[in-house]
């Protein structure tokens, strides 16, 4: 269904669950809840295990996202892998935490549905790139060495998209991704859940260029990105995070122009002042943003750090004026990638 609204008009994702969050400013104890009081770890920062201590305050945040013209939520799930969890010692409870999530998002997208069965809403499983990367070493002396691996990485991917599809997703989003060998575990994870149990869920990418260099964090510029993911058949790829909209523009326009899926962007608000917050305003977002919807770049749009329901609200509106971008013919030529593009023609 959500390929062929697609085709029709831009979609809007929902903005940031950590902005959000902070607002209700939680202690040790609210993140503890009832269930986790003897935990041995300190749980304050988890984000993803409110979702079972403060289900009311997540499905609160995803109500009001949806009621601004968010056409698709994120599950809180961004860390809920048993790596990235594992520095809460929560890694066996990945099943709950991402089970939970799901159900809070499927559950507040159903009664949306239900109000205006005319504008469906989406569930979108989100999958994070983890603490750990794959392609580069943490030890400065010691290149070689790789504090993860690619199975391990399939394994921890595999647990937490299996939980969010049982819990109700409409499709998969593999996120902020700065290092497209852990993507590729995420997809090679997901693929072999869609063969054994014969699905045909949507699945989104979305990478991050982390600075200037237009580059995301393990060295790939933005077409090397787009052709090392080029294999698998996306629903959309696109960027979110690190950047706002100013900084992000010329990736965006090249996606746009370029690749032969769906193109989806959600940035910050701007980048961040010296204490780590986000000053940019709804309407200072909006007016960047038109110019990608102007110009026709763009299928899926929506925020990341920063970002709140007014931003999103502002965004709902310029995307209702504009037609979707028409995704291009992909190129036929022999198109390799390592950290750059490499593109063999017939001449």
């Amino acid at each position: 269904m959500i390929k062929d609204i697609l085709k029709e008009r831009i979609l809007v994702l929902d903005g940031a669950m950590g902005t959000m969050i902070q607002e209700y400013k939680l202690s040790e104890e609210d993140f503890r809840g009832s269930i986790f009081i003897d935990h041995p770890k300190s749980l304050k920062g988890n984000l993803d295990i409110l979702s079972i201590t403060q289900p009311q305050i997540i499905e609160a945040i995803h109500r009001k996202y949806l009621e601004v013209g968010a056409d698709i939520i994120e599950t809180n799930t961004f860390s809920s892998t048993s790596i990235a969890q594992g520095d809460y010692g929560l890694q066996t409870h990945i099943h709950e935490l991402n089970l939970a999530s799901a159900k809070i998002a499927r559950k507040v997208c159903d009664e949306f549905n239900l109000l205006d069965p005319e504008k469906p809403r989406f569930v979108a499983g989100s999958i994070g790139p983890t603490n750990q990367t794959a392609s580069l070493s943490p030890r400065v002396n010691e290149p070689g060495y790789r504090a993860i691996t690619f199975d391990k990485l399939v394994l921890a991917y595999s647990e937490q998209a299996e939980a969010l599809i049982e819990g109700g997703v409409d499709l998969l989003l593999v996120e902020t991704v700065f290092d497209t060998l852990n993507a590729k575990a995420a997809i090679y994870a997901i693929s072999k859940i869609k063969e054994e149990k014969g699905l045909s869920i949507p699945v989104m990418i979305s990478g991050t260029i982390t600075d200037a260099s237009g580059r995301t964090l393990s060295g790939q510029t933005v077409e090397a990105f787009l052709i090392s993911l080029s294999h698998f058949d996306l629903l959309s790829i696109g960027f979110n995070c690190a950047l706002g909209a100013k900084q992000m523009e010329a990736h965006v326009q090249w996606l746009g122009e370029h690749a032969p899926f769906y193109v989806s962007a959600h940035p910050n608000a701007g980048l961040p002042n010296e204490f780590g917050a986000y000053d940019e305003k709804p309407k200072e977002t909006a007016t960047e943003i038109d110019i990608w919807l102007k110009n026709g770049w763009i299928n899926i749009i929506g925020g990341c750090c920063g970002t709140t329901p007014d931003h999103i609200k502002l965004l709902a509106e310029k995307a209702a004026l504009y037609a979707p971008r028409k995704v291009v013919e992909e190129n036929k030529n022999t198109q390799l990638s390592g950290l750059e593009a490499l593109y063999i023609y017939p001449e």
